[in-house]
């Protein structure tokens, strides 16, 4: 965009300089004798400007980066970035303790103004002190405002960072109070990003507080399911350029498969869909506690970063035997290119057109499964688009679907001939196609799996 602005000045320049230079008349070709030298001073002005900006913005962003990673601001940016995998009470105290404790000799209290219950304190002097809870709940009511707020001496509030001998943070009727020397030595960007991830950490514990609460306490499984799916798209969302439909059949009330579509802007969208090993109420709320991990990402475009928070957040549960296969994309209409990884999910394809007719192109797997195994570099794989392409992603119970004589669905020629026939139609009409083979195939006997199945067209 700058580019553009600054060659829209360097011929402005010119344009200018042919107005106003004073016709000469010797000959045809001294008409403009001061022209050449002026135009090649616009040009090269507009240079310099656009060196020159392009330095000072990589400036501000070097430093930037300088500011959160040197000095006493390291420690506030060290403990933002280990929050966004803090998914319990327990993951956020133990990065406390080591974290603003241990490193910082930082002093913590964190109070549930709700109950007046304090869920955790520093063992420290001052945060051990049933007056200095006394105190705080005093000055501060469970309805006081969001945000953060710098304290004082007498634990109130103070205006400038200056003045403060350490800070809080108030969210959801809960307060976080830091009490630390140096707190006038943070640079203030921290604050804001501090705050942020607090409040993102707060919302996903409540999330798996509430689905472990219902998976516990609730005997009647329809409570779950409906829960369950809650997380899942309701509606299919108007995307430019790309046709959806999905189809979802949980074999027993709850089931482990998931899937969702993210618009991130006019041209690019996240799809994913995946399957939680086992059945039942453990592999429903790893489903939950996926499918809110992404949904709360705020770069939708870092698909290793994507995968790599919801590796730990399944690690997190402890649950030892659980762990999700997921294909996981970015279909770019203006690029007519999809970015993906495809975490040991067997069955992703794309059905494209050719001369001979349509074929089917494998979307390989290129990640081990998530939140089991140690993960390694995450790479992401890319496939060129074209107008027409139907996407299909489905989770094992599709492919695996077996007739009498115990041979899978997706080792035959029918289910091959039955999707390329129907890659030409309206996704849901390709959904019905395949939901009807799969039916007829088994003889309309009992499913052994949970079925689920996204099909996105590409319009072009």
């Amino acid at each position: 965009m700058l580019t553009v602005i600054y060659l829209a000045v360097a011929v402005s320049f010119i344009l200018l300089a042919l107005y106003l230079v004073p016709l000469q008349k010797e000959n045809a070709f001294s008409r403009y004798p001061n022209l050449f030298p002026m135009a090649v001073t616009g040009i090269l002005f507009c240079l310099l400007l656009f060196v020159g900006s392009s330095i000072y913005a990589n400036f501000r962003v070097w430093l930037g980066r300088r500011t959160l990673t040197t000095g006493e601001t390291a420690l506030l940016n060290t403990f933002v970035n280990k929050l966004r995998f803090c998914y319990s009470l327990e993951d956020f105290t133990t990065l406390i303790s080591e974290q603003l404790e241990q490193i910082g000799d930082c002093s913590v209290l964190y109070i549930d103004r709700e109950t007046n219950y304090v869920l955790y304190n520093s063992p420290s002097r001052l945060t051990s002190d049933p007056e200095t809870a006394a105190a705080l709940r005093m000055n501060f009511s469970a309805d006081w405002a969001e945000g953060l707020f710098f304290l004082g001496d007498g634990m109130g509030i103070v205006s400038t960072q200056k003045r403060a001998r350490g800070f809080f943070l108030s969210g959801d009727r809960q307060h976080l109070f830091v009490f630390c020397r140096y707190t006038r030595l943070f640079d203030t960007e921290i604050y804001r990003l501090l705050y942020d991830e607090f409040r993102r950490f707060q919302m996903r514990r409540r999330i798996i507080s509430g689905l472990s609460e219902i998976a516990e306490l609730s005997k009647e499984w329809e409570q779950l399911a409906a829960v369950q799916r809650a997380f899942l798209p309701q509606q299919m969302p108007e995307v430019k350029g790309v046709r959806l439909a999905a189809y979802f059949r949980p074999l027993i009330n709850v089931s482990g498969d998931y899937y969702t579509v993210l618009p991130i802007d006019e041209d690019k969208t996240l799809v994913m869909l995946g399957d939680v090993s086992g059945k039942g109420l453990a592999a429903a709320l790893v489903m939950g506690l996926v499918m809110n991990t992404v949904k709360i990402m705020e770069n939708k475009e870092d698909l290793p970063g994507m995968l790599v928070a919801v590796d730990a957040a399944i690690k997190s549960m402890r649950l030892q035997d659980k762990y999700t296969v997921v294909f996981i994309g970015i279909i770019d209409t203006a690029q007519m290119k999809i970015r993906y990884i495809n975490a040991s999910m067997s069955d992703p394809i794309i059905i494209t057109r050719s001369p001979t007719g349509h074929r089917i192109k494998p979307l390989t797997s290129n990640c081990s499964l998530v939140g089991i195994l140690p993960l390694d570099d995450v790479t992401v794989a890319e496939q060129r688009l074209f107008s027409g392409d139907v996407i299909m992603m489905a989770s094992d119970g599709v492919s695996e679907v077996m007739n009498d004589e115990g041979v899978e669905l997706g080792d035959t020629d029918v289910f091959d001939a039955t999707i390329k026939r129907a890659a030409g139609k309206d996704p849901q009409e390709f959904i019905d196609d395949v939901v009807s083979l799969i039916f007829d195939y088994n003889g309309n006997k009992k499913l052994r799996d949970d079925v689920t199945m996204l099909v996105a067209k590409v319009q072009g």
